[in-house]
């Protein structure tokens, strides 16, 4: 198993030096390792991230709607998103797996990064506080906040609305295919407008391979109307 992270590559990676590194060395622990590993820590995690994202989207858009803001903070704090922040501070790298999880990818999975991300931020909550969460958080979704020139819309939520203006059935979507292991799923999903068209995508997770779907689906309608 690999070693556990030092203080010093903590203090790289959260900002500040951590306290109590046990938090951090269970944050940074996978189920197969037979050890406390970080499930608790993510629902904890999961919650603050949220928090601190949506007041600080209520801080920096004061004329956004509720329902602007609620679709801001879904892109925000997706497992897309944290998986992206979580390979790019190369979290994966540090997680202590059993073998047979090594073996099987589970330091190349996206669900694993964004879960461990969201229980590095319990750690940083607990251990030092709410204020280093939110110095945490704003450094590493800071520009992807303010970059939101306007709030983005689910391409599921898009492909309703594409569907509902020209009176055609609502979008149905359906599992084609589920592969790899629990800790590592990736899943094919089809979706489709009645007998109109049907396009599928996949994901690492079923609500992200619906998503890839209705994107495919409506990148491809679009185009059927522009010929």
């Amino acid at each position: 198993m690999k070693a556990a992270i030092s203080s010093e590559a903590l203090t790289a990676i959260i900002g500040a030096r951590p306290q109590d590194i046990a938090l951090y060395h269970q944050a940074l622990t996978h189920g197969s390792s037979g050890e406390s590993d970080y499930q608790r820590l993510e629902f904890l995690g999961d919650r603050v991230l949220g928090l601190i994202i949506a007041s600080e989207l209520f801080r920096r858009f004061p004329k956004a709607s509720e329902g602007e803001l609620s679709s801001r903070l879904h892109a925000l704090a997706s497992g897309e998103a944290c998986a992206r922040i979580a390979r790019r501070l190369d979290l994966n790298a540090h997680v202590r797996f059993g073998a047979q999880a090594v073996s099987d990818g589970g330091r190349h999975s996206d669900n694993i990064a964004a879960d461990v991300l969201e229980a590095l931020i319990g750690a940083i909550w607990l251990d030092l506080g709410e204020a280093a969460a939110r110095a945490f958080i704003t450094a590493q979704w800071g520009e992807m906040i303010d970059g939101q020139v306007a709030a983005p819309k689910h391409p599921k939520a898009a492909l309703q609305e594409w569907a509902l203006a020209r009176k055609r059935r609502p979008p149905e979507y359906r599992i084609v295919r589920r592969e790899g292991p629990d800790h590592a799923p990736r899943f094919l999903v089809a979706a489709t407008i009645g007998k109109l068209a049907e396009a599928t995508g996949e994901g690492a997770s079923k609500q992200a391979a619906e998503k890839a779907a209705a994107a495919a689906l409506l990148d491809k309608l679009i185009q059927e109307e522009e010929k």
